[in-house]
């Protein structure tokens, strides 16, 4: 095996390795580029070897590229280096769903308390169930104690509660 052989094979290997950097590296198309250029420059030597070894080269290509993209996209991800450099999603709780308008239509007149600001949207807390609310007039401070005075579909309208 000559020299020319050694560095096709070393071409194809930059190939997988650029297209493996291009989905986690904002390069804008450039790693593309030289990922195309590597696979160009190693399938035009092994067709200056002979035809057969050219067409075993795209050959390989087809396989080869494909191949590199699903290691890069679902088992790179799952590796020690992968974790590490890749976002997890977010843990979702039971009780962060939006409830049904029924059980928000069982919060009518019940007193809670605000967790966030209202913005007059915020999020307040009635006996553990947290509900995404609106005020009736405009901004109320966080920790107030605010009474449910509508529910129309999802939305919970509320009214600050004055304590006496």
């Amino acid at each position: 095996m000559g020299w020319w052989l050694v560095f096709a094979v070393f071409l194809f290997l930059a190939c997988a390795a650029l297209i493996i950097a291009e989905v986690f590296v904002p390069s804008g198309g450039l790693i593309s580029i030289c990922a195309l250029a590597c696979l160009a420059g190693g399938i035009v030597i092994f067709f200056q070897h002979s035809t057969v070894a050219g067409w075993i080269g795209v050959g390989v290509a087809a396989v080869m590229i494909p191949s590199v993209l699903v290691i890069a996209y679902k088992i790179f991800p799952k590796t020690r280096f992968g974790k590490s450099v890749t976002l997890t999603p977010p843990e979702r709780q039971a009780g962060d769903a939006v409830p049904d308008t029924s059980e928000l239509k069982e919060l009518l007149g019940q007193v809670g308390v605000v967790l966030t600001p209202l913005r007059p949207v915020g999020m307040c807390d009635f006996s553990g169930q947290r509900v995404e609310c609106v005020a009736e007039s405009g901004y109320v401070d966080k920790d107030e104690k605010v009474r449910v005075i509508d529910v129309e579909s999802t939305q919970v309208t509320v009214r600050t509660v004055e304590e006496s």
